[in-house]
């Protein structure tokens, strides 16, 4: 790959909702090659604490049964009900999970950077693939990881929502680089 092109990636990939994604089917080895991907992510003393749970097809609604157990004293109906709108309107939803190290090798926030960046590398793919993706980060998650019973070393980290989408070219208003970088001289 060229300079060029991988610049071009970095600075296209953008977040795509839900509301735009195309009503056409993600093949299961696409998701899989996008998670594969995931995986490479740079990680501290190879902990890999990255885990995901993939949610397509009739498995959606599996998702939505659990979403809808939330207790709705901590949350709204109305937030539970778009946010299953989302899962309904995307091919596939990935529950990102973060999974400690038993020995605790490395510091919780070197783990969840990881993971970080293990999304980080979802996203290009699916951008390179004319996938739209987002990852939402909804306070619901924790009553999802609940539910789901994950072990104590476990902490949810949000959802990633995938469909297929036309990917145009927009600019993307970022501060200029020299309000961000100092150079260090002497």
């Amino acid at each position: 790959m060229y300079k060029a092109e991988i610049n071009k990636v970095i600075r296209n990939r953008k977040t795509v909702y839900p509301t735009e994604f195309l009503r056409q089917e993600l093949s299961e080895k696409l998701v899989k090659e996008i998670l594969i991907n995931a995986t490479y992510a740079p990680t501290h003393r190879m902990t890999q604490p990255w885990h995901f749970k993939v949610y397509r097809g009739k498995s959606k609604d599996t998702l939505c049964k659990i979403i809808n157990k939330i207790d709705k004293k901590n949350h709204s109906e109305i937030k539970i009900n778009k946010f299953i709108e989302k899962i309904r309107l995307s091919d596939t939803v990935v529950s990102i999970i973060l999974t400690r190290d038993s020995k605790e090798l490395v510091p919780e926030w070197e783990e969840i950077a990881a993971v970080s960046m293990a999304v980080q590398n979802m996203w290009l793919s699916c951008y390179v693939n004319n996938i739209g993706s987002y990852w939402s980060t909804p306070q619901l998650k924790d009553d999802y990881a609940r539910q789901i019973n994950l072990d104590i070393n476990q902490r949810s980290l949000g959802f990633f929502f995938m469909g297929r989408y036309n990917h145009r070219e927009t600019s993307k208003l970022r501060d200029d680089i020299t309000q961000k970088v100092e150079w260090v001289k002497n």
